[in-house]
């Protein structure tokens, strides 16, 4: 049985009606309206306001605007005059049915007609950007024709001047020898002093250039981020991480920017996660604001989340630890020799937070997680063997207390 906000405030003029209805706390994807000329419906679950309209309003100029914890209609009304009241005073049921049927018909009918619109839109949006895509292809092709036909002319163009001109030389080789005038400043037949006669067909050979001086190139290789050897490193897993830890040093730039009344060192994430040394001074509520603010400037630093789960698990907000550490060991992957250490803590803290919660096979599967990247550890593995011997003790008092019940 819905409940009835009763509530609610208006107001009106000649030429139209306003409404204010409570929303009691829900969210606006949580409210459903429905408006016609002649009813309004205000649903968000478990509340109700329905309203009979006293006269017929305009439905197509109406307005509702949901924020702030209200619902605001505006509702011009078709008649220009002063109502006396809001709603009808009638307690006919029937009427009442009647009216909330054709509402919710014409309501039906309203949102098909608006999602028919929609859907024509769409499909007009999606022919126009097609036809558009043609065109635009098509104006490429036919550039890259008229370049290719402007180089074929070119190229024709040149190859018959080509031939043009080996027609010529070809002509002028063929000519019978004639008498030819001597050469200014000596007689006929005169050869100038040093030269030596070059036959016909044959050309001069241009000297070759003398070889080039010897010399040394000076070759560096950059050293692998990783200090494994090639052969025994996973190299596509640790080029992932690297391209992430990258991702994350360039999400700063454009965070710190949003943060412009900061000081300077404060839009530092290094700098604030240094700040979270106050968690060695047992502030650890300081250290997880510290935390909280580097990690608004770089939300994939997996050290900001590990450390504010070690805060949290102090604080003992445990779902926090959990959710901390959890982000932190999302954010450690893929699993590479460089952050194996941080892959163990986030483990060890998530764990201990799953233990305190009395959830201690949980915690066992992070502690053995642990182990099995730091299996020289023995306090973890001190740690694992206390959690399996609880788990072990619990099973064996259920069983006791099944075989005496």
């Amino acid at each position: 049985m819905p409940l009835h906000v009763t509530d609610y405030t208006w107001t009106q003029t000649d030429s139209a009606v306003h409404i204010t209805v409570p929303l009691k706390g829900a969210k606006p994807g949580q409210v459903d309206i429905v408006s016609t000329d002649e009813y309004l419906k205000v649903n968000f679950p478990p509340f109700l306001f329905e309203a009979f309209l006293f006269e017929p309003v305009d439905d197509d100029r109406s307005t509702a605007k949901v924020g702030n914890g209200v619902a605001v209609f505006s509702l011009p009304k078709k008649t220009s005059r002063l109502w006396d009241n809001l709603v009808l005073s009638t307690n006919d049921k029937a009427k009442k049915k009647e009216i909330r049927e054709k509402a919710l018909e014409k309501h039906q009918q309203k949102l098909s007609s608006q999602s028919k619109q929609k859907a024509e839109k769409q499909q007009a949006e999606k022919k126009y950007a097609l036809k558009t895509m043609m065109k635009l292809e098509k104006e490429g092709r036919d550039r890259i024709q008229q370049m290719k036909d402007a180089e074929r002319e070119k190229t024709t163009t040149e190859l018959a001047a080509w031939q043009l001109r080996q027609k010529q030389e070809a002509e002028a080789e063929n000519q019978p020898r004639g008498i030819r005038p001597p050469p200014q400043g000596g007689r006929a037949g005169s050869r100038e002093e040093g030269r030596t006669p070059v036959k016909r067909g044959q050309r001069k050979q241009a000297e070759p250039p003398p070889p080039r001086p010897g010399g040394n190139i000076q070759i560096s290789f950059t050293p692998r981020v990783f200090p494994t050897a090639l052969r025994e490193s996973r190299l596509p897993e640790e080029e992932e991480w690297l391209r992430k830890q990258a991702e994350a040093r360039r999400s700063v730039i454009s965070a710190a920017e949003e943060l412009q009344d900061l000081r300077e060192e404060e839009r530092n994430p290094d700098w604030l996660k240094d700040k979270g040394e106050c968690f060695g001074t047992g502030d650890f509520q300081g250290a997880v604001n510290a935390y909280s603010l580097a990690l608004r400037l770089n939300p994939q630093l997996p050290a900001l989340f590990s450390n504010r789960a070690a805060c949290h698990l102090k604080l003992r907000n445990l779902h926090k630890a959990i959710q901390d550490a959890s982000k932190a060991l999302e954010l450690l992957t893929p699993a590479v020799p460089a952050n194996a250490a941080a892959r163990a803590r986030a483990a060890v803290r998530r764990g201990s937070a799953f233990c305190e919660l009395q959830l201690y096979a949980e915690g066992l599967l992070d502690y053995e997680a642990a182990l099995r990247i730091d299996p020289q550890n023995e306090a973890l593995r001190a740690d694992a063997q206390r959690i399996r011997a609880i788990i072990q003790g619990s099973a064996a008092n259920q069983d006791a207390e099944r075989g005496g019940s």
